[in-house]
């Protein structure tokens, strides 16, 4: 059975997990909820698990339990200057333009932030469709309902000839329960959650060798 769409998460993905990206973000929510939402600096961490936990992500947890202004929100938190963390990368678009399938993106962050990173890196032309958390709501990955969300979106409906690529395995446990072919990308050991149950790569360069594989076992 083949592929013929992928499915590619934005932050740390499409460039390193070590970026420093992710930090930066993570600073920004912080001083968010310090100074925006006159949230005490010793609860924001322990206030910010919780919220992951029950919710999904920091913004559907204050979305739920705090007024906020949701564009104001994202805005704030995604205003990092991006080329202090990577670089342009034109091998990654040499190789995604080598991929036959289609290609999506399919992100917990908003577009705003998915344009920049995408034109940043210089493969902002390299998907036709761009899936992100506005167009999620009211839900967000790992929830089943945001994949039935961005499969609609995408205009499938046979997860079995998608692919999600990711570094977060809870996302990657919820796209292959739906019938998805997973790959985890990420430097050093895979987690173990991948239990030999989800392809595990170093780089997005790595991804073609696992095609035929798949190919061969379906």
């Amino acid at each position: 059975m083949s592929i013929r769409t992928i499915f590619f998460d934005l932050d740390d993905t499409l460039y390193p997990a070590d970026s420093g990206v992710w930090m930066a973000i993570q600073d920004r929510i912080h001083i968010y909820m310090r100074d925006r939402l006159h949230i005490p600096a010793d609860q924001i961490v322990p206030l910010r698990k919780e919220l992951f936990n029950t919710y999904g992500t920091t913004l559907r947890g204050l979305q739920h339990t705090r007024e906020i202004d949701t564009l104001d929100y994202l805005d704030y938190v995604h205003d990092i200057p991006l080329a202090q963390f990577f670089p342009p990368n034109p091998g990654l678009r040499t190789y995604l333009q080598s991929l036959p399938q289609r290609k999506i993106i399919f992100t917990n962050s908003d577009r705003n932030h998915a344009r920049r990173v995408l034109k940043h890196l210089g493969v902002e032309d390299c998907f036709e469709l761009l899936i992100d958390i506005l167009d999620l709501d009211p839900y967000c990955k790992p929830q089943e309902a945001a994949f039935q969300i961005a499969l609609r979106k995408a205009g499938e409906d046979q997860p079995q000839h998608c692919a999600l690529i990711d570094d977060n395995v809870n996302n990657l446990a919820t796209a292959r329960s739906l019938g998805f072919y997973t790959v985890w990308v990420g430097a050093g050991t895979p987690p173990a959650e991948c239990n030999g149950q989800i392809t595990c790569i170093a780089e997005l360069a790595g991804i073609t060798d696992t095609w035929n594989g798949y190919h061969h076992r379906n």
